[in-house]
């Protein structure tokens, strides 16, 4: 094969094989680069996915380059382009968080997992677009405006970590990190047809990063096209697992819908399918409805933003000057919340977490990451579902409290041909990311290329 078409399909490879191919001289971090600003060029004026790009990743790629080729790699990771969701804070860019202030400030440190990566030789090679604040399931902005769907650009692809997962689905990068505070690594990974961990609190080390406007339930986790590429970044974000061990047959409790909240068809198909796929596999699985009530919890979920970012505002009050209205209301409520509230808030979290520490006695928990397909991509959520109205999160019904509970999660493609992609998630106990990788590897579809990103060469 000619050099120029090796180079011109490797935007295609996942992060394990490029990997391979630069310690074989097959490839190199440079022609990677190269190919990946061409594809970023041509198809990124659709997508909008980036919010910015890095100015050292050309310099970056050659000076990998120049170690590969002397076989002396910075790290297991070195020349490797990711993006990172514009909400995570990495040297040299804005974090801007959808923000118009914060667009300007240019970082002068990583945080602690974007360090993570670049310690072991990890490239950056932009930020990833994200709603204001990244509170909500689709992404749009007054800064840098709306993230389109690579599977259809009408729509969009989730939120609020949608400029991840369109650059990574379109072939714009070969993986990436997102953050999850309510499902915002699980429903875009779903929209897209990839592979996200949204690890329990505390697996992936935080610090040095942004204020936290919704508790301690935002957790940073990859987001890949193959397993094998979330387990390499799982591993250099926590470091590695203490052994290896057998998958073996698993007690799954699989609840296709929550109390009355509705679900798609097409998606409750994909769940039967994905529940015989694992029956198929040799697991117990068990449907029936989750043996908990989440009332209490839903209640208070708004307020939980609300204060939040009445406490950030309060704290850096340029920011909430230059934020969208919606989010100065927002603010306003929370300003307004008492600290009995407040603690209302947290004595129903504290119950659900003290209730699914043991995950009910299952293994795993199989859910539809979400409730409803992708929307038109400038609408905050889709008004119905399955023909009933529903409310700004009626499609996050099935991922808000797993973050509240702290619990593991990853999310994975049904099996599809044709048609938009469908989100199917697997939640373990605190501690389980890679029992549930395990798990999901066998019932994953492999990813599939929208036709945009394969028009583009």
């Amino acid at each position: 094969m000619a050099a120029g078409k090796r180079h011109a399909m490797i935007w295609q490879a996942d992060c394990t094989t490029l990997l391979e191919m630069f310690a074989a001289g097959r490839t190199t971090p440079s022609a990677l680069v190269e190919v990946l600003l061409a594809r970023i060029a041509t198809l990124d004026p659709v997508l909008n996915a980036y919010s910015a790009l890095s100015d050292t990743l050309r310099a970056g790629a050659e000076a990998a380059t120049k170690r590969w080729a002397i076989a002396t790699p910075l790290g297991p990771l070195d020349g490797l382009p990711l993006i990172f969701k514009d909400n995570l804070v990495s040297a040299g860019l804005p974090a801007a968080w959808g923000n118009a202030t914060l667009a300007r400030r240019i970082a002068p440190h990583d945080e602690r997992p974007v360090a993570a990566l670049r310690d072991r030789g990890a490239l950056v090679i932009g930020k990833g677009n994200t709603p204001e604040f990244a509170v909500e399931g689709y992404t749009d902005n007054l800064t840098f405006g709306v993230t389109r769907n690579p599977f259809d650009p009408a729509l969009t692809p989730g939120g609020s970590s949608g400029g991840v997962v369109a650059a990574i689905a379109a072939g714009l990068a070969p993986a990436g990190l997102g953050t999850d505070g309510g499902g915002s690594i699980r429903r875009p990974s779903g929209y897209t047809g990839l592979v996200g961990l949204k690890p329990s609190i505390g697996h992936v080390p935080r610090g040095g990063g942004l204020a936290q406007v919704l508790l301690d339930f935002e957790v940073v986790g990859p987001i890949a096209r193959s397993v094998r590429d979330l387990r390499l970044l799982d591993w250099a974000l926590s470091g590695p697992a203490s052994a290896a061990s057998l998958v073996q047959p698993a007690r799954i409790l699989a609840i296709a819908t929550l109390d009355d909240a509705p679900c798609d068809p097409e998606i409750r198909a994909a769940f039967a399918q994905t529940v015989r796929a694992l029956r198929a596999e040799g697991h117990e699985v068990e449907e029936g409805p989750l043996p908990y009530d989440l009332s209490a919890l839903n209640v208070g979920w708004t307020r939980i933003a609300e204060i939040g970012l009445a406490r950030y505002f309060r704290d850096d009050p340029e920011v909430g000057k230059a934020a969208a209205p919606k989010y100065r209301d927002m603010a306003a409520r929370g300003a307004e919340a008492s600290a009995t509230d407040l603690a209302a808030i947290l004595q129903a979290i504290y119950a659900l977490r003290e209730a699914a520490a043991e995950l009910w006695g299952y293994d795993a928990i199989l859910m539809p990451s979400s409730a409803a397909h992708p929307w038109p991509a400038s609408d905050s959520h889709p008004p119905e579902i399955d023909g009933q109205h529903v409310g700004p999160r009626g499609h996050a019904v099935y991922t808000g409290w797993v973050n509240a509970a702290g619990l593991p999660a990853v999310a994975f493609p049904a099996a599809r041909e044709q048609g938009l992609p469908i989100g199917m998630q697997l939640i373990g106990p605190a501690g389980a990311e890679r029992r549930l990788l395990d798990l999901a590897e066998p019932v994953v579809a492999p990813f599939r290329w929208p036709e945009l990103a394969l028009t583009s060469g």
